[in-house]
Order: C-alpha cells, then structure tokens, then sequence
C-alpha cells in the first residue's frame, strides 16, 4: 500500500469498523464509473445512487465494499490541485495527493513566465512542492535565458533542463519520483507532458501515450491528452497525467501568491503605510526597489494582476451569523 501512495495520514482517517473495507486509489475518472488501483491490481468501481464521478479526483484514496466493489466513503485529501473556470461553474479538480507539480513549458513561444506564475500559485497553495521542467532545449542554441527566468519566478524554485526523449530525463526527475511518491504533470498543449510521461512509465509500445507532431512555424506539439490519469513510475513512484489547458484563471491562492511574491511580500514590511499599494506613496520601499533596479516592473505588474482577479474571484461571506451568504468580492486594485 505505501508503495501505493499509503500514509499514516489515511490510515489516521480510518475507523475500527472499516477494517473490511478496501483501500483503492482513483487512477481514471469517467463519466459514470471510477477506476482505482489496489494493492491486487486495477478495479472498476460502483457508486452509489445520488453520488456523481464529479465529485472526486484522480489520485483520490476511497473506500470500497470488498464483495460488491461499490464505494463507501472518500478519504479526506491530504493536498488537492484545483483552479477555476470560468462562470459560476463550480471549480475543475485537477488532482488529489500530490506531492509534487511538475510545470512542463518548453523552450520556444510556449515560454511565459506569466501562466508559469499562475500554476506556481496554484501549486504552492494546494501545499504542493513544483518543479518546472523545460523541454525541447535540442531545438534552441542557447538555453540560458529560459533557465534564468525560469529561476527568477519564485525563491528556492527548482528548474530542470530536459530532453523529454531521453533516459536523462528520468534520472533528472527521480528526486521527485520515488517509492510511494506522486507527481502531477502540467501545462500547456503540445509541450511535452506525453513524451515525458512515457519515458517515466516505460510502457510497452501498444501502451505508450500518443504524442502529436511538431509544427515547423513554432515548434510546438499538438494536444493529445484528453484525460487524467495516474500512472506507476519505473523508480516506484506515480504521476498523474493532465490535459493541456487553454487557461488557468486563480481565485482562493492569497497563500500561494505570497509565496510566489515572496521578495515582494517582504519589501511590503518595510513600507511607511501598512496598506500601501506599491504606486505612488511616500516611502515605499517595493518603488525603492524598483527604483534600485533590484525588482523588476514587469514582476510587480504581474502581481498587480493576479492579485487582482485573486480577489475578484475569490468568495466571501457576508451576513449575520447562521445567515451567511457567499459572494464573489468585487475587484479592487492592490
């Protein structure tokens, strides 16, 4: 089971009259029935009248009947990746019990330190550890400068330069991937995500998911993941695949944009107002900065707009108490 994913977390979650019940881990999510993987193989599992293939996650640990195979309960999650769609539909699971985020970008056009910054909030407030992974680097002369933006985005961040093609990419990432490990693999279409998954997995070729081709006007790939799925890992680890996504908006990420701003958070403390805006006040110490050249504009515009539809998006209660209503905040410039 530990090999599974298995923790104390969850077995910490169990009660003495579960004992019977089997442990299973969500891998594929359809749109009436679950498959999960147990310690004796893969399962399809029955859900109950009433409940719906919505509500869960892939990499979900459930509890299931061992005669009928239909499940009892979902275990609470230890970390959940999420972001939000657009409207007022409910959030878009992304995946459950994470370890760690592998943001997968290329080096070529799909490089954008501003959606890389959106999945780094996201990944740092679901209490995840990522990683960015720059593909394709055969197809430029000089990878230098992605590396360096790539690093400059948040403190401590790791970057790793890869050739999704190769073995090395998989000694390169096996501090990630190891025995009970899970990793979770995202980004935009046509990066690499597929490539790289099959060389993590070594799956035989009938197996082995199918990647696009490259367009010679921008070197990008074309979609081919079209669901999430978990995955065991050559070093005993698992990862989760994910579509490519068209956009990635935040709401409920205030804990992952400090982090991600970090150095900006903390020029904050030594500003002459406490609620400062970072514009045009007297004794700003973030306008010092700039000023210094120690920050860049453009990474302070960037927090500007994310923190922006961050609270835009992000609800609220409001209301007496036992009487609460949830609304969106209305947008108001940092």
């Amino acid at each position: 089971m530990a090999t599974l994913g298995w923790s104390s977390y969850f077995d910490n979650q169990l009660t003495p009259g579960e004992a019977d019940l089997v442990k299973i881990r969500i891998a594929t999510i359809h749109r009436s029935r679950l498959i999960a993987k147990s310690a004796f193989g893969t399962e399809r599992i029955g859900l109950p009248e009433g409940v719906a293939t919505t509500a869960f996650a892939v990499g979900d640990w459930i509890l299931v009947d061992p005669v009928t195979m239909v499940l009892v309960r979902r275990l609470a999650r230890h970390t959940l990746l999420e972001r939000r769609t657009e409207g007022d539909r409910p959030r878009q699971l992304i995946a459950a019990n994470v370890d760690t985020v592998v943001i997968v970008t290329s080096c070529n056009d799909d490089f954008n330190p501003a959606r890389l910054e959106r999945y780094l909030a996201i990944a740092n407030e679901a209490g995840t550890a990522p990683v960015i992974v720059l593909t394709k680097i055969d197809m430029v002369a000089d990878t230098a400068p992605y590396l360096r933006q790539a690093k400059e985005l948040q403190l401590g961040l790791d970057v790793l330069l890869v050739n999704a093609k190769t073995p090395e990419a998989v000694k390169a990432l096996a501090p990630w991937c190891g025995p009970g490990q899970t990793v979770a693999l995202v980004g935009s279409s046509g990066v690499g995500k597929s490539t790289l998954l099959n060389m993590l997995t070594c799956k035989p070729p009938e197996e082995v998911q199918p990647t696009g081709p490259v367009r010679g006007s921008d070197d990008k790939g074309r979609h081919t993941t079209t669901s999430r799925s978990l995955h065991a890992i050559v070093g005993g680890g698992w990862v989760i695949d994910t579509p490519g996504m068209r956009t990635v908006q935040v709401s409920d990420v205030s804990s992952g944009l400090d982090v991600l701003f970090a150095e900006i958070v903390a020029l904050a403390h030594d500003c002459r107002f406490r609620d400062c805006t970072h514009a045009m006040e007297p004794g700003c110490a973030v306008q010092a900065a700039i000023a210094s050249g120690t920050l860049d504009q453009a990474r302070l515009d960037r927090w500007r707009k994310l923190s922006s539809e961050n609270a835009s998006n992000t609800r609220q209660q409001s209301g007496a108490r036992g009487n609460k209503t949830t609304k969106a905040r209305r947008s108001r410039r940092p």
